[in-house]
């Protein structure tokens, strides 16, 4: 039996907390224990209550979701609930578990829901809570205009300087200034693998696997002209996944 987890709604919007009361109502292991309008009330709820769980609202009138992160602790788990695309990226780079769009999908809140079970019965750490899904989407800059892309739609990241670029499926590149070891904490193990100090690939785009000059090998990916170098130190993994 899951663990039950008390949660509270923060959103200046008295319906848009109502329904999604309703909704978390289908889940027997979330227990909402209180609402807020503003982020004093929220305060107040975390100083009183042992929170697990905050859906906190970016925008509220007069003041933003974001005010309330340094209020809440360590371990309680925040999911963004926003009408606002824009801010998905932001929401992530403060450590949310996850963003809803509004109005909340039935299925979309199922997955965090399941996600937040995942994490909680194989009590992970607060890195691996950084985990991203295939499903996810990352707000970044393609071909010099903010855009939103699929994780699973990445070809590959590499490494450039004090930035990394990113390959989509499309043939759109685009950068962020994450590192490729934050990239690799952060990506699905499943879906991506690292081969290279400065290069992770997405394994469902891999074409071939050719042996190079002194036991070395180079990975060829699909939509991408050059193949990349593999290093020793990757090599013996990257074998064993397509083993």
């Amino acid at each position: 039996m899951s663990k039950t987890l008390n949660a509270i709604i923060v959103d200046d919007e008295r319906l848009a907390r109502k329904e999604l009361i309703l909704m978390l109502n289908d889940f027997a292991n979330i227990n909402v224990i209180g609402e807020a309008a503003d982020i004093k009330t929220a305060q107040k709820l975390l100083s009183e209550n042992s929170v697990d769980l905050v859906f906190l609202d970016i925008q509220m009138p007069g003041e933003s979701g974001f005010d309330l992160i340094n209020s809440i602790p360590i371990k309680t788990k925040v999911i963004f609930v926003t009408a606002f695309d824009e801010y998905a990226i932001r929401a992530f780079d403060v450590n949310a578990l996850d963003y809803l769009l509004k109005p909340v999908n039935p299925k979309r809140l199922k997955e965090t829901i399941e996600r937040i079970e995942e994490l909680s019965k194989n009590d992970s750490t607060a890195e691996n809570s950084k985990k991203l899904l295939e499903s996810d989407r990352l707000l970044v800059t393609l071909n010099s205009k903010l855009q939103f892309i699929k994780i699973k739609n990445i070809i590959y990241i590499s490494a450039a300087g004090d930035y990394t670029e990113i390959q989509t499926g499309d043939n759109q590149k685009g950068i962020t200034f994450k590192s490729i070891k934050e990239w690799e904490a952060r990506l699905p193990e499943n879906l991506f693998a690292r081969i290279h100090r400065s290069t992770i690939v997405n394994l469902e785009f891999v074409e071939r696997i050719e042996e190079w000059f002194q036991k070395s090998y180079r990975i060829h990916l699909k939509s991408v002209k050059e193949p990349f170098d593999v290093s020793r130190r990757y090599t013996s993994k990257l074998k064993e996944r397509f083993s």
